[in-house]
């Protein structure tokens, strides 16, 4: 068993979650290699240094990985996205930070949960993303995929854009706003949920459009089938504006196309048996929360 380890940073309090995670691996005698920025982190640390000083570790993955765990929040599983593409290995998050509403265990449940999944006691959740090319092609864009959204905002000026909008050639509107997300399911709980999206189950076959600060009163969050392209332009009072796939940005010129549609893999997401995207809800986002239910 090959096992891949990605975080971005390193709390004190974290010390006892790593090593309940590197002795359940090692009973396994699974080979663990970690990320090279994280373990030069792990080895800066007083205490830790020595324990990791003969860890091997990687700069990118390959299909030889049986699982990639992602220590951190959720921003750090969206960055564990851009090292598994499109290779099918499954993605364990590892919850050490506050909301961590995409993990598959929280730090307090390691213990109890670590040992089920390397039994293979999980389902997968596949996960849908999207992809993005522009028209003229941007220099220094990032990975063009993302699991959470899409989004186009405004750069350096306080006006308002247009992002005029087609779905599969046909002219849906133009959002006066401060920007435009377009999400999958997974990003529905979001960038876009802050903006007033709905909330989309993981499995649905949707993406959804939500626009950030409309001023059109008619302009509301419009969910469509994960089939369609998705084709923008954004205008303004400046030259250029910002396009974001999940964590990563870049610059796109005005008038400049933004292609959106599903890309042709997806991302597994580990499990739990006893878990699901329902229960997650209630736990995390304290949906329907209602002191009148406590009698139920």
């Amino acid at each position: 068993m090959k096992i891949g380890i990605y975080g971005q940073f390193y709390h004190e309090n974290s010390e006892s979650y790593f090593q309940i995670l590197l002795d359940a691996l090692d009973a396994k005698g699974a080979k663990i290699v970690i990320e090279a920025n994280f373990l030069k982190i792990l080895k800066q640390n007083p205490g830790m240094g020595d324990r990791f000083a003969n860890f091997a570790s990687f700069e990118k993955l390959d299909s030889s990985f049986d699982y990639f765990f992602s220590v951190g929040g959720d921003g750090t599983i969206l960055k564990a996205v851009a090292f598994v593409a499109d290779l099918n290995i499954p993605i364990v998050g590892i919850n050490t930070g506050r909301l961590g509403f995409l993990a598959t265990i929280q730090k307090e449940e390691l213990t109890n949960n670590l040992g089920k999944i390397l039994e293979g006691e999980y389902t997968i959740s596949e996960r849908t993303l999207l992809t993005v090319t522009t028209n003229p092609p941007v220099k220094d864009q990032p990975l063009n995929f993302a699991l959470n959204e899409v989004a186009v905002n405004r750069r350096n000026t306080s006006s308002m854009i247009q992002v005029e909008t087609w779905i599969d050639d046909n002219y849906l509107t133009s959002y006066w706003s401060d920007g435009l997300i377009v999400a999958t399911p997974t990003g529905s709980t979001g960038y876009s949920l802050s903006c007033g999206g709905p909330i989309i189950e993981p499995s649905a076959k949707n993406f959804l459009l939500t626009p950030i600060a409309p001023h059109n009163l008619s302009a509301r969050p419009l969910i469509v089938p994960d089939s369609v392209t998705l084709c923008l332009k954004v205008s303004g009072r400046e030259d250029s504006f910002l396009l974001s796939l999940d964590s990563r940005t870049t610059t796109i010129e005005s008038k400049a196309e933004v292609i959106i549609k599903k890309a042709p893999f997806s991302i597994k997401l580990v499990q739990l048996h006893e878990d699901s995207f329902i229960q997650t809800l209630r736990k995390k986002l304290l949906w329907g929360e209602d002191k009148r239910n406590y009698n139920l």
